[in-house]
């Protein structure tokens, strides 16, 4: 079969099921047994890893692996196996909103004392914080909007139109050079990362990858179309004020134009797409569908409980002055004056 070079190297195992997918995928080896998924940790590297691995045969693949693999039969046993896990998890430990209107109104509300990363980089991260946060969330951000299309074909009228609307300007409206993954390519030349699609994948935590696969598992699968469509909402109504601040960090640092650019462009258009989001696709959605309503609430919980985890995690490892990847970033050329890097 025809070998697509076109994607990232696969990346280094983590544990027993990421290296027997690893292997099956460049043909070295057999799939692991599916009852082995059960004793990995639903959240841990070694499975969140595994899960990735199988979802990117559906973005860009991985260079030296056949793309037939995309709808091999055994592989997506164990996928399935791999999503019924993650997903158990989620649905046991995601806080339960008693309505989609609850879920929503509890994203409006900025807390006055904020503690997130967003305040963190913010008021005192450091540009090896900066660099780190970024390489990470290279991951979803090189494919930005990409899960959420997905979405599109399992929509209809009011819905689909507003959310197709909102797609298009993650797309650049038309332009190349405004594609919101090219902004974010062109922060990362700012902050000195490597751009190369999937480069920071080895680096990246557990907690990092569980963000990006939950988006993959929500689009992937016409039944969760409530849950995508309520993550999609999470990350629109927050990401103004949030984009705002880490706009604010990268001025501080002087991390440069384009770092600048790609959060000062969210500010605006996510402030618009909020509302879209709200008026628009989730009440045209639960118009046509209201039995999707405690779906579209899950979606909005699993996506705070997700991104508090990984806030967490960073935070934990900054505040003690530690990496918060598995492995390091080469230096860069240049650094602001001031600016400190890990030792």
């Amino acid at each position: 079969m025809e070998i697509d070079r076109e994607g990232p190297l696969p990346p280094t195992a983590r544990g027993p099921l990421s290296a027997a997918v690893g292997a099956y995928l460049l043909g070295t080896g057999p799939l692991p047994a599916t009852k082995a998924v059960a004793a990995a940790s639903p959240y841990g590297d070694d499975l969140q890893l595994t899960l990735y691995q199988c979802y990117e045969l559906h973005y860009r693949g991985f260079a030296g692996v056949s793309p037939g693999l995309e709808w091999d039969p055994d592989l997506l046993r164990v996928r399935a196996a791999l999503e019924d896990r993650f997903l158990s998890a989620l649905r046991a430990d995601t806080p339960v909103h008693d309505s989609v209107e609850e879920a929503v109104g509890a994203l409006l509300v900025e807390p006055v004392d904020g503690k997130g990363v967003s305040h963190f980089l913010r008021d005192e991260g450091e540009w090896w914080q900066l660099r780190e946060y970024a390489a990470q969330r290279s991951l979803y951000h090189l494919k930005e909007a990409d899960p959420h299309a997905w979405v599109l074909p399992r929509l209809w009228g009011r819905a689909k139109a507003a959310m197709a609307a909102v797609e298009f300007d993650e797309y650049g409206g038309g332009r190349a050079e405004r594609v919101h993954a090219r902004l974010f390519a062109d922060l990362m030349t700012d902050l000195g990362l490597d751009t190369t699609y999937g480069r920071h994948l080895d680096a990246a935590s557990a907690e990092c990858l569980a963000t990006v696969n939950m988006m993959s598992l929500f689009g992937l699968h016409r039944s969760l179309r409530g849950a995508l469509v309520g993550h999609f909402a999470a990350v629109e109504i927050t990401s103004s004020p949030g984009s705002r601040r880490l706009a604010e960090a990268m001025r501080r640092t002087g991390a440069g134009p384009a770092a600048e650019r790609f959060y000062d462009e969210h500010v605006e258009a996510d402030a618009v797409h909020e509302q879209i989001v709200r008026h628009e696709v989730i009440d045209g959605l639960l118009e046509q569908e209201p039995h999707l309503a405690g779906d579209v609430a899950f979606g909005i919980g699993a996506t705070g409980y997700l991104e508090d985890r990984f806030g967490s995690r960073l935070l934990a490892d900054w505040r003690a002055g530690r990496s918060s990847l598995r492995t390091p970033l080469p230096e860069p050329s240049r650094a602001p004056s001031g600016m400190s890097h890990i030792s």
